[in-house]
């Protein structure tokens, strides 16, 4: 059986259960794994270096635009405190109802990738562009636009919430990641030209959201691709892994011999068990030009 198909409906309550546990060990790891600020801030200008000298670091004409235009700045600050939580749940819940036979496969790799996010939180922590020093040429937009929504001064959570975050969670962008999965997931399985539409622009409007709010580099967005690209090769493999192990708990019946023949089997025609009699109804007729008649006890007699 294909990796995107399922026997059945997942139930919805162990779907929860598996979801619950995997997002709380991501956002546990995430918390954890924070790094020295020093090395974060060296990662932050190692990209930005990078990113110069390849002369793409886009980021910097974006942020002025979402910071001398407030139509632009605020949706934008508001799109990247909700709609990472808000899209990416909604899209599985989607799936889960309308699409089950996609939906274990399609979990699987969201999953993966957002593990293998956490790795690279852990491996390579990252300050973010906007808490780089101010003669970096960012700005803040969280901060500066935060009397317009929940979210504090320092961080993209709930005021007073900042130090629960990983703000050094810059490598790679699960952000884009998550709306890269989003996208894929509305373009193949939706259909409806708005699902194509929105397959498009959530992915390309998240990307340009956390440029614009200097949360993260053009390269990490990059790398949130590429996350998203391993998880997908490493899906199969995990689905079938877990098949195995699902299959090997829960088969209760020990493999054993083939059980005796009970009563009630029938042999094939012309067989018969060692000393079976056979029935009147299954003699040779006389007509039958047999070389061979049968005595009353079921033996053959000799020929004459």
């Amino acid at each position: 059986m294909p990796y995107t198909a399922t026997r059945d409906r997942p139930r919805w309550w162990t779907e929860l259960l598996v979801i619950a546990v995997v997002y709380t060990a991501y956002s546990s790891g995430r918390l954890l794994a924070r790094g020295s600020t020093e090395d974060a801030v060296q990662h932050g200008l190692s990209l930005l270096r990078a990113e110069k000298f390849l002369h793409i670091n886009v980021e910097h004409p974006l942020n002025r635009l979402f910071t001398h235009t407030p139509g632009i700045g605020i949706p934008a600050d508001f799109a990247y405190a909700s709609l990472h939580y808000v899209v990416t749940p909604a899209v599985l819940i989607w799936l889960f109802r309308r699409r089950p036979a996609q939906y274990r496969a399609a979990r699987t790799w969201l999953m993966v990738s957002t593990l293998l996010g956490l790795i690279g939180f852990t491996l390579t922590p990252t300050c973010p562009p906007r808490l780089l020093a101010s003669t970096e040429g960012f700005v803040d937009t969280m901060a500066q636009y935060s009397s317009y929504g929940w979210w504090g001064d320092d961080a993209s959570a709930p005021r007073g919430l900042g130090g629960m975050t990983n703000q050094f969670a810059a490598m790679p962008s699960l952000h884009v990641g998550w709306a890269l999965w989003c996208g894929v997931m509305l373009w193949r399985y939706g259909r409806t030209p708005l699902a194509r539409i929105c397959a498009v622009l959530y992915p390309t409007a998240i990307t340009f959201v956390v440029l614009g709010t200097a949360n993260h580099y053009l390269l990490d967005a990059i790398a949130g691709v590429a996350v998203m690209g391993a998880g997908l090769l490493l899906a199969r493999p995990v689905v079938r892994l877990a098949d195995r192990i699902r299959a090997r708990f829960s088969s209760g019946t020990p493999a054993g011999p083939s059980p005796i023949v009970g009563a009630g089997c029938q042999t094939s025609p012309g067989e018969r068990f060692p000393g079976q009699r056979t029935s009147s109804s299954a003699r040779p007729s006389a007509s039958s030009g047999s070389s061979a008649d049968t005595a009353d006890d079921g033996t053959p007699t000799a020929a004459r």
